[in-house]
């Protein structure tokens, strides 16, 4: 963004101190208000029933064939992530915000006190994907899923969509608890989330913002820029080859 453009940027009105704080006390309490609603939400989905699927549902590790079962590594619970996948496609055609928000994903030694393990389902071929994550550094369990598998673990859902899916195990048997994709998949985001606390916020066109707000300009991609996902491009500089052995 150049200086005249940042020069016509619409900003927020000037008060002292104390204005200040009166309207940021006045905001506050609807902030409290959302995080009891979200708590309040979050009870509500330790109270779902569930639905038994089957734990000897095939998925591919970097030891070969393993069950879903297998995932949990002797954990109670497991998150899912089924990440989309462009077979025979390069890098730089691998989908964007898959790309975005699994890049967020780092520690998990938190998520495992709770019994809970995390991994990565790529609905793609193993070889293709697990070369992509080592493209971008990942270090989180990573799977492929294969078709009909995909089809027993996603059933009635759409194949080739980002989904989150938590599992349950109990002794031999597995069972799914939740699941959400589009924007729910921003369970794993943090940048956004920041973002939101900022004067200008995500700066997308969807967002109620004053006028003069600056916006993404009409057909520019929120998670690409210069014909990658925007994630991609630290990797490359850092000299990392992007190279899925797709030709």
């Amino acid at each position: 963004m150049n200086d005249i453009m940042k020069d016509q940027l619409g900003v927020p009105k000037i008060v002292d101190r104390s204005t200040f704080q009166a309207e940021l006390d006045a905001l506050r309490i609807r902030e409290k208000a959302h995080t009891k609603e979200g708590d309040a939400l979050a009870a509500g989905r330790r109270r779902l029933p569930m639905v038994e699927v089957d734990g000897s549902t095939l998925l591919i590790g970097d030891r070969g064939a393993v069950t879903l079962l297998d995932v949990f590594a002797g954990r109670r619970m497991l998150i899912a992530y089924y990440f989309m996948w462009h077979a025979g496609h390069p890098a730089p055609e691998q989908c964007e915000g898959c790309t975005f928000y699994t890049s967020q994903v780092r520690e998990l030694s938190f998520i495992h006190s709770r019994d809970v393990t995390y991994a990565t389902f790529s609905q793609g071929p193993y070889e293709e994907s697990a070369r992509y994550r080592d493209f971008m550094g990942w270090e989180m369990p990573w799977f492929s899923a294969p078709r009909d598998s995909l089809e027993t673990l996603l059933v009635g859902r759409r194949v080739g969509m980002m989904h989150i899916v938590c599992y349950l195990r109990d002794g031999s048997k597995v069972f799914e608890t939740y699941w959400t994709t589009r924007r729910g998949v921003e369970a794993m985001d943090n940048s956004y989330r920041l973002l939101d606390l900022t004067v200008y916020g995500r700066q997308e066109r969807w967002e109620d913002s004053p006028a003069g707000w600056p916006q993404r300009p009409k057909g520019e991609h929120p998670y690409r820029i210069d014909g990658r996902p925007i994630v991609q491009w630290p990797r490359l500089q850092a000299g990392y080859s992007d190279d899925l052995g797709t030709g």
